[in-house]
């Protein structure tokens, strides 16, 4: 009597069950509620994203930015010399470069610019920085950076290259600018996109005296 009193009842287990299958229908609906509702928001961050993006590339075809126009206005040499016992080059030169930016609803940053001259794909000075700016719609920026480049040690093929354009009197050396640039659209900025400009200057070989070239050489710029 004492046992059968303890244990519950055939309708009180029965309850007690349906009891339990109703919180737990009520926790699996609220959880499904919170998972549609997961998944609305979700859903709904996706359409903004790829709105935007969609957005962004239409004006960016519609725009279709063209790479900005570099020229060599002028130069300066002040010294370049080779000794062929050493093999051995010296070169001091200073220039003024020019850069038009040709978009009339797109402007450009320039970051990390650096400038230099090579011969016969060798570099002869170092590197030279110049100040990071930003071009607006058909804006120019001029940089008058001097170059310079010690007794610099050149490989033996440039060696008798030397030798070659110095029986002939003139070097054609190479000004080069290395760095990246950034697109500007409204409010929108552009990743980083790598910028190389290549402007070919000829020099009096071993002109001992100050020689000022006055030219308009357009250069190749790739980006």
């Amino acid at each position: 009597m004492i046992v059968s009193r303890l244990l519950p009842s055939l309708p009180e287990i029965l309850t007690t069950l349906v009891t339990i299958q109703n919180i737990v229908g009520e926790v699996n609906c609220k959880s499904l509620i919170v998972l549609k509702l997961r998944r609305g928001l979700l859903a709904g961050l996706l359409a903004f994203v790829f709105l935007a993006l969609f957005t962004i590339l239409l004006i960016w075809l519609i725009l279709r930015p063209t790479k900005p126009r570099f020229a060599l206005l002028d130069t300066t040499i002040y010294a370049f010399n080779f000794s062929f016992q050493y093999s051995l080059l010296t070169s001091q030169l200073q220039l003024t470069l020019s850069s038009r930016n040709p978009n009339d609803r797109i402007g450009i940053y320039y970051d990390n610019l650096v400038l230099y001259a090579t011969y016969r794909g060798q570099q002869i000075t170092l590197p030279t920085p110049v100040p990071s700016s930003y071009q607006g719609h058909d804006d120019i920026s001029d940089w008058s950076p001097f170059l310079s480049g010690n007794s610099v040690p050149v490989a033996p093929f440039v060696a008798v290259a030397l030798r070659q354009d110095k029986a002939v009197g003139t070097v054609l050396i190479k000004v080069q600018a290395n760095g990246t640039l950034r697109w500007k659209v409204g409010a929108f900025v552009s990743g980083n996109y790598h910028l190389h400009v290549s402007c070919p200057v000829y020099v009096v070989f071993g002109n001992k005296n100050t020689t000022t070239h006055k030219l308009v050489q357009d250069c190749h710029v790739d980006v």
